[in-house]
């Protein structure tokens, strides 16, 4: 798209821990992204059709950016896709049943959209499926930072908006609830303002501020838990977090 012409890139890379944040470039991380989605969104979730060679793509994927967490042996764990407008938005034609209402569609260039959020779900252990989960947020929000976004448009299960709004993320509603098909999943968009987030969050969660912000070059090594992450550890204990993401 010629849209996409003059739009500088800026990829992501940051170690968070013992976890590498990146964006997928490589035809090695862009299969594995798709092998995850798949495993997520249509083997588990049932929210897109199972595929033969097991591989989820779509047409988005030509014009978004995927963000991926791996850890030191380069697999993928996470992943998140940002599609930063004016191009076409899932919200605009999949999703558009949550837009009920007279909301209208962002299509600046400070705004994208937040699509295919991921986690494997092989992974048992409930501690590191929290770090991941935060730890692509994070990587979202570094994606923004670097591209000058502040609204980024979702569409989550009611549920999931909720604990979003819990944590401190001002996440508003932009219609009503609906059943997706074709897992029928009560789901409802939300509009995320990042200044209005910035904002609260400097007196309420100062800690989460400074964590999203600092990054850390290259591959690290393991931490310990900050102050930032048990103060995000209500998202990551979520019952069915994983589960509840309806980025699809």
């Amino acid at each position: 798209m010629t849209v996409l012409a003059d739009r500088a890139v800026h990829n992501i890379v940051f170690a968070e821990g013992d976890l590498f944040v990146k964006t997928i470039e490589t035809k090695d991380e862009m299969i594995q992204a798709y092998q995850l989605r798949h495993r997520v969104f249509a083997e588990r979730l049932k929210w897109v059709p199972e595929k033969a060679n097991r591989l989820e793509a779509d047409v988005y994927d030509t014009w978004s950016t995927s963000i991926g967490v791996f850890n030191s042996r380069k697999d993928l764990l996470g992943l998140v896709r940002m599609t930063h407008a004016p191009v076409p938005f899932m919200l605009e034609s999949e999703f558009s049943a949550c837009l009920v209402g007279r909301h209208q569609v962002r299509k600046a260039t400070d705004t994208a959209e937040i699509t295919r959020l991921a986690i494997d779900p092989g992974i048992a252990d409930r501690g590191l499926s929290a770090r991941l989960i935060k730890t692509v947020f994070k990587g979202m929000y570094q994606w923004c930072l670097q591209h000058e976004v502040r609204y980024t448009y979702m569409v989550v299960e009611q549920r999931l908006l909720k604990v979003v709004q819990r944590m401190g993320w001002p996440c508003r509603a932009i219609g009503e609830a609906v059943a997706l098909p074709p897992a029928h999943a009560l789901s409802i968009g939300g509009l995320l303002d990042l200044d209005e987030f910035r904002l609260q969050a400097e007196t309420a969660h100062p800690g989460m501020l400074e964590w999203l912000t600092t990054t850390t070059p290259g591959l690290g090594t393991a931490q310990k838990p900050s102050r930032t992450e048990n103060d995000l550890e209500e998202y990551g204990e979520s019952a069915e977090d994983r589960q509840l993401v309806r980025a699809a």
